[in-house]
C-alpha cells in the first residue's frame, strides 16, 4: 500500500526507484560471470547461481513498490542512461557487481529504509539480508580471480549515488536528507568495506 515518504527524502526516492533497473543487469553480469575465469570450488557457481535467482526476486520487490508510488518519467530515462554506462565498463563483471552492490545499493537500500513508508522499509530490510551474502561473495570471488576496481569504475559509482541524492541538500539538520552523509558513505563503503555512519541500519525493526 501506498504510505507516506518522509518529507524533502521523496525526489531521491523516485531517483532511487528509477535505479531498480540494475537489478536484472546485475544478474546478467553474473551470467557473464559464469562464463569467465573464476575460483576452482564449485560452490562458487552454485553461490553465484543463487544470486542471480535473488536478483529476480528484488525486481519483483522494487516492482511492487512502484505499483503503489508510481515513478518520475524523467527519472527512469535517466536511470536507463546509467544502466548502460554499468554494462559499457569493461571491467570483470563480477568485479563490477560487487562495487555496485556495497558502495551503491548498500547506499540506496539505508536510504529506503531511514525515509521511505513501511512497504518500502520492509523490502529494504529483506533485500540488504541478501545482498550481505552477495557482497561477501562477490567479492571474495573477484580478489581469487585478480580482478581490482580502476579509477574509471571508481567515477562510475560516485556519479550514480551523486545522481540518486541530487535532490537533496547539504548541511542539513537531518543527516538522512543530507547528501554529503550519502556520498561520504559511499566512498567509505568502497574504500573501507564498511560505513560508521550507517551503524543503524544493524538494528532490528
Amino acid at each position: 500500500d501506498k504510505g507516506e515518504f518522509k518529507a524533502g527524502s521523496e525526489d531521491s526516492l523516485f531517483r532511487a526507484l528509477a535505479l531498480r533497473t540494475l537489478e536484472l543487469p546485475v544478474k546478467e553480469m553474473l551470467r557473464q560471470g559464469l562464463e569467465r575465469d573464476l575460483p576452482d570450488d564449485p560452490g562458487v557457481i552454485t553461490a553465484l547461481r543463487s544470486n542471480m535467482s535473488d536478483e529476480d526476486k528484488h525486481d519483483r520487490a522494487l516492482g511492487y513498490v512502484v505499483d503503489a508510488h508510481g515513478t518520475v518519467d524523467k527519472y527512469e530515462r535517466e536511470a536507463e542512461n546509467i544502466r548502460k554506462a554499468w554494462l559499457r565498463d569493461p571491467s570483470h563483471p563480477i568485479l563490477k557487481t560487487a562495487i555496485l552492490e556495497r558502495s551503491v545499493f548498500f547506499v540506496l537500500l539505508p536510504y529506503f529504509r531511514f525515509n521511505g513508508d513501511m512497504g518500502i522499509r520492509s523490502v529494504a530490510a529483506d533485500i540488504s539480508r541478501d545482498e550481505q551474502t552477495h557482497v561477501a561473495i562477490h567479492a571474495m570471488c573477484a580478489h581469487d580471480i585478480n580482478e581490482f576496481t580502476t579509477p574509471a569504475l571508481n567515477r562510475l559509482r560516485r556519479a550514480t549515488v551523486a545522481w540518486v541524492m541530487d535532490g537533496l541538500s547539504s548541511n542539513t539538520d537531518d543527516k538522512y536528507l543530507d547528501k554529503d552523509f550519502w556520498l561520504k558513505s559511499s566512498d567509505s563503503l568502497y574504500t573501507q568495506g564498511k560505513a560508521p555512519g550507517l551503524a543503524d541500519t544493524q538494528r532490528a525493526r
